[in-house]
C-alpha cells in the first residue's frame, strides 16, 4: 500500500477528480446504451491518473489538446459536467454547441483545445499551440495527448522534429493502454517501449506508471518544468489500461479477463483511497460527502442535458469559418 506523499488537499483533490472522472464515464456507458448519447463513444474508465495527476501540476494559462477519449480531460481542465454531458446529447447547451459530439469536445475559455477524430490529428496542432505561446513570449505549457496507436502516424514524427528543433514549451503524453483501437503494440511496432521513439529526435523522454497518480504528478512537474524554463519539449510514456472497450461497440476479446483483473486490482482511485483512509486525511463522512458530490454533479448534468434544446438548423452553417479582420481582396 502506498505511502502519503503528498498534502492531504493534493489527495483529496485527485481522489474527487478521478471519481468524477469515472462516474461520469460509467453514466455514459449507461446512457449510451439507452440511445441517448449516440454515434461513437470512447470511455476513459482505468485512466483517470493520467489526467488527475497532471491537473495538480499545470497552471489554469496551460494548454491541453488530446484524441478522441477526451470527456475526462475536458472535465480535467475544469468545462462543467454539464456542458460535456450536453455535447454527448448533442445539445445547443454543449461546450462544442451540441455539433462535436464525444469526440470533438473543445472549451477554449478553460483553454482546452479538443477532441480530435483523426488519429495523430491533434499532435501537430499541439506543437502548434505551444508555438503559438513561444512567438507571444509566453510561459504557458501545451500538454499534447495521443494513444499508443497515433505513434504509428508520420504527423508524430515531424511535429516531435518540429518540436525539439525550435525547443516548443510542449509535452508529448503517449497514452498507452496497450491495444490502440485493439491491436496489441507487441503486433505494430519493433519498439515496444514507445518513449525510445523521442530519443530519435534528442529529446527528453521517459516511461511512466500511469495507473498510479503520484508517478504522475512527479513526471509531470518534471517534464512542465523543462518546458517552462524555455528547455524544449518533453515526451512521457504513460503506461496505463482502459477497463472498457476501445469503443462502445467493443467487445473487448482480443484480451483475457486475468489480464483485465490484473490491472483492476491496482486501480488508481481505490489506491488513492486507501492512503487518505491509511493516513487519517478524511473521514468516512468526508468521503461519503465527496461521493454524494461528484454523484450529484454528475446526475444534474444528466437531467440538464435531458431538458436542453437540440441546436437550431441554422447553426449549421455556423462556428464554420474564423473571422478575419483582414480583407482577403485588396482595392486598388
Amino acid at each position: 500500500m502506498a505511502k502519503q506523499k503528498f498534502t492531504k488537499e493534493t489527495y483529496l483533490f485527485w481522489y474527487e477528480q478521478m471519481l468524477l472522472m469515472r462516474r461520469f464515464e460509467e453514466r455514459a456507458g449507461q446512457l449510451y446504451g439507452m440511445q441517448k448519447i449516440k454515434g461513437f463513444c470512447h470511455l476513459y474508465i482505468g485512466q483517470e491518473a493520467v489526467v488527475a495527476g497532471a491537473m495538480s501540476v499545470i497552471k489554469p494559462t496551460d494548454n491541453m489538446i488530446t484524441a478522441y477519449r477526451d470527456h475526462a480531460h475536458a472535465l480535467g481542465k475544469g468545462t462543467s459536467a454539464r456542458a460535456v454531458m450536453a455535447e454527448l446529447f448533442a445539445k445547443a447547451t454543449g461546450c462544442s454547441k451540441g455539433k462535436g459530439g464525444s469526440m470533438h469536445l473543445f472549451d477554449a475559455a478553460n483553454r482546452f483545445f479538443g477532441g480530435h477524430g483523426i488519429v495523430g490529428g491533434q499532435i501537430p496542432l499541439g506543437a502548434g499551440i505551444a508555438f503559438a505561446e513561444q512567438y507571444k513570449g509566453t510561459d504557458s505549457v501545451t500538454l499534447c495527448y495521443m494513444g499508443d496507436g497515433a505513434v504509428r502516424q508520420g504527423a508524430f514524427h515531424e511535429a516531435l522534429n518540429m518540436a525539439m528543433t525550435w525547443k516548443l514549451p510542449v509535452v508529448f503524453i503517449i497514452e498507452n493502454n496497450n491495444y490502440a483501437m485493439g491491436t496489441s503494440v507487441e503486433r505494430t511496432s519493433n519498439v515496444t517501449d514507445l518513449y525510445k521513439l523521442g530519443t530519435a529526435f534528442n529529446m527528453p523522454s521517459e516511461p511512466v506508471d500511469g495507473m498510479t497518480v503520484e508517478t504522475v504528478h512527479e513526471a509531470m512537474e518534471k517534464a512542465v518544468n523543462h518546458c517552462r524554463k524555455g528547455n524544449g519539449p518533453y515526451l512521457l510514456e504513460m503506461n496505463t489500461y482502459r477497463y472498457k472497450g476501445h469503443s462502445m461497440s467493443d467487445p473487448a476479446k482480443y484480451r483475457s479477463k486475468e489480464e483485465l483483473e490484473k490491472y483492476k486490482a491496482q486501480d488508481p482511485i481505490e489506491e488513492v483511497l486507501k492512503v487518505i483512509q491509511k493516513n487519517k486525511l478524511a473521514s468516512q463522512d468526508e468521503i461519503d460527502a465527496i461521493d454524494k458530490k461528484v454523484h450529484d454533479i454528475v446526475e444534474d448534468s444528466v437531467t440538464f442535458a435531458e431538458e436542453s434544446p437540440f441546436p437550431d438548423a441554422d447553426e449549421l452553417y455556423k462556428d464554420v469559418y474564423e473571422q478575419s479582420d483582414y480583407p482577403y481582396i485588396i482595392e486598388d
